[in-house]
């Protein structure tokens, strides 16, 4: 097992620095890496993940090209529209209801519906709002052509209550993070769902959800290294249909890789990887954790391990 230590290329969901564990099994490498303030409990879905790669590798795959939007985290407009410019999608994804105003949020959107006129737009609010704020935000937002708006609140009766908006609501933490991820179902709250394999247990639980669901899958990762992100390329590639990009344009967002070449997009398309990439050794080392943050990883796995 290897313990990595990479430090973030931009802020990105309050993180400086994306640390796990990857571990090998028969089957080849694969990612541990509940960030770090999940308990063991949520963590062990994570490891259910991990083993499942480990053992068993990736699922046959209906497709040899998968679509990806950029992403585009919570900066000022001018880099916001670099940024969004750089990734080469041809769909983006925007973070929204961060620590700024709306009005932020609006100048975002704004610069890059300006810098990409023919882009699909798409925001992630991840539940950040009340749903008066979240009303209040799709109302301005929209004029911009949103392809979707994700997880706009926390409550999945609450996005219910948004879908006669005119934008299609997408449900991710009301997945991932839910005792019950069939309200969303039940109520008829969402247009689509996220799926991503680690919190959810794994690329083959992840295809059973998805067939229980019965609603449009958008695949993203967790800002995994390429060892986990291969995982998310794997489950799309592996969808019956997949009618959305998905967002697997992450990589960018740390400073390193642990394999010599990463999984990042050509044109808007990842290559789905027949079996899972292997650590580089220098890379591993040069991005190897110190030895107080390999215990801690080390004591988590033991305590999430004794759960299983």
């Amino acid at each position: 097992m290897i313990v990595y230590d990479i430090p973030m290329a931009v802020p990105f969901r309050g993180l400086a620095r994306r640390q796990g564990m990857l571990l090998r099994g028969p089957a080849g490498w694969a990612e541990w890496s509940p960030f770090p303030e999940y308990g063991d409990e949520e963590a062990a879905a994570w490891l259910r993940a991990a083993r499942d790669t480990a053992q068993h590798g990736f699922p046959a795959p209906f497709r040899d090209q998968v679509p990806v939007n950029g992403i585009v985290p919570a900066l000022p407009p001018e880099l916001a529209a670099r940024r969004a410019v750089e990734t080469g999608c041809a769909t983006i994804k925007i973070k929204v209801a961060g620590e700024g105003p709306l009005d932020d949020d609006v100048a975002r959107v704004r610069a890059v519906r300006e810098a990409l006129p023919e882009a699909k737009l798409r925001v992630d609010a991840n539940a950040g709002w009340t749903l008066e704020e979240a009303r209040e935000a799709i109302r301005r937002l929209k004029p911009f052509g949103l392809e979707y708006v994700e997880q706009p609140v926390a409550a999945v009766e609450d996005l219910a209550r948004l879908r006669g908006m005119g934008v299609p609501i997408v449900a991710d933490e009301s997945i991932r993070r839910a005792e019950d991820p069939f309200r969303v179902k039940e109520l008829d709250a969402a247009d689509a769902i996220v799926l991503k394999v680690q919190p959810l247990g794994g690329v083959r639980r992840c295809l059973q959800l998805a067939k229980q669901l019965g609603l449009p899958v958008i695949v993203s990762s967790a800002v995994e290294t390429s060892i986990g992100l291969a995982a998310g390329v794997a489950l799309a590639a592996a969808l019956p249909s997949l009618p959305y990009a998905c967002g697997l344009e992450t990589i960018r967002l740390l400073q390193g890789d642990v394999v010599a070449e990463p999984l990042l997009p050509v044109d808007g398309f990842l290559t789905p990887p027949v079996v899972g990439p292997t650590p580089d050794p220098e890379l591993a080392e040069r991005y190897a954790a110190d030895a107080e943050t390999t215990r801690w990883w080390r004591a988590r796995l033991e305590r999430v391990e004794a759960l299983l």
